[in-house]
């Protein structure tokens, strides 16, 4: 599956685009330092942030390093994504074309590294190819899936959750630190579940905490699913798509953010974000899904301001 490169429209004909894109697939295709190089040492940023593929999964997985921090920490992992999930145009069924497994079974990708990029590709059963993207930034990390259909058939919907992980510093199994954005400002996604505070964890695990965007606000904002895991939802719809996590000792933020989703959500027990949305992918056509996980070091406030400065960027 070829990666979609941005040009000049002045470039976009004749011998000279021709030119043009030779040099971009021989950019792309040149392996200054394959993901294999990098695991050890990871791609920095100059705030000190290091990105590395996690060896200890075979099936695509990356650790996120904050600065001062051993290269072999594990404190921020994200699963790269957590599965692949297609409907076809008509059915109200899902299909899992591709889930993530933890350790060491399945096939490994091929990591190849651009820049402050590692990518890799991978094509299904059913003719949809993926190019998975990590790009470390100075304020954290985007996430971008890249879709082509190569088969007659049309899918209403494509669906690539990215799942970071939060451990350590950042764990919070009772949700005290994890925050959304309404329209009165900030406030703890289980606002409305005081009692989690409490109840015995074999009570409170397993949970689902989600808060609506787009989507309309649950009637029921208490279930249990035929998985055992139980379903909260809060009551006020949040004004922008985005999740965050604060450090123990308030120093660093976790923030996952998108262009566009249904609700944000939660599993406690791995303190896990997900803003994810999905696409249309006609017979013939393409997809794009972008997530930004910004890690930084100062306020909520701040994480405001970068989300609402970034993410008309996002596709």
């Amino acid at each position: 599956m070829k990666t979609r490169v941005r040009t000049a429209p002045c470039l976009a004909s004749g011998k000279l685009a021709w030119f043009t894109w030779i040099c971009i697939w021989s950019a792309i295709a040149m392996p200054a330092q394959t993901a294999s190089d990098v695991t050890h040492s990871g791609i920095g940023n100059p705030q000190g942030l290091r990105m590395l593929v996690d060896i200890d999964n075979t099936q695509p997985t990356l650790r996120i390093v904050l600065p001062g921090y051993p290269i072999t920490d594990r404190t921020i992992e994200v699963v790269f994504p957590e599965h692949v999930t297609v409907r076809e145009h008509g059915s109200n069924d899902v299909q899992h074309i591709y889930m993530w497994r933890e350790g060491h079974q399945g096939t490994p990708p091929t990591w190849q590294r651009n820049g402050n990029s590692l990518q890799y590709e991978k094509h299904f059963d059913d003719g949809v190819e993926m190019v998975a993207r990590a790009t470390l930034e100075d304020d954290g990390v985007l996430f971008d899936y890249e879709f082509r259909n190569q088969s007659s058939t049309a899918f209403d919907m494509v669906w690539a959750p990215t799942d970071p992980r939060l451990t350590s510093i950042f764990h919070d199994v009772r949700l005290e630190r994890t925050y959304v954005h309404h329209q009165t400002g900030w406030g703890l996604l289980a606002a409305n579940t005081p009692e989690r505070l409490s109840m015995p964890l074999s009570q409170w695990l397993p949970a689902r905490y989600h808060d609506s965007y787009t989507w309309p606000v649950p009637a029921k904002l208490v279930t249990r699913g035929s998985d055992g895991i139980t379903n909260y939802d809060n009551p006020i719809a949040v004004d922008e798509p985005v999740i965050a996590t604060l450090s123990r000792d308030h120093q660093w933020v976790v923030a996952s953010f998108s262009h566009n989703t249904g609700n944000v959500w939660s599993n406690p027990e791995l303190t896990c974000q997900h803003v994810d949305e999905t696409a249309p992918l006609p017979p013939g056509g393409t997809a794009s899904l972008q997530v930004k996980l910004l890690i930084v070091k100062g306020s909520l406030q701040q994480v405001l301001n970068q989300v609402v400065a970034e993410r008309s960027s996002l596709k």
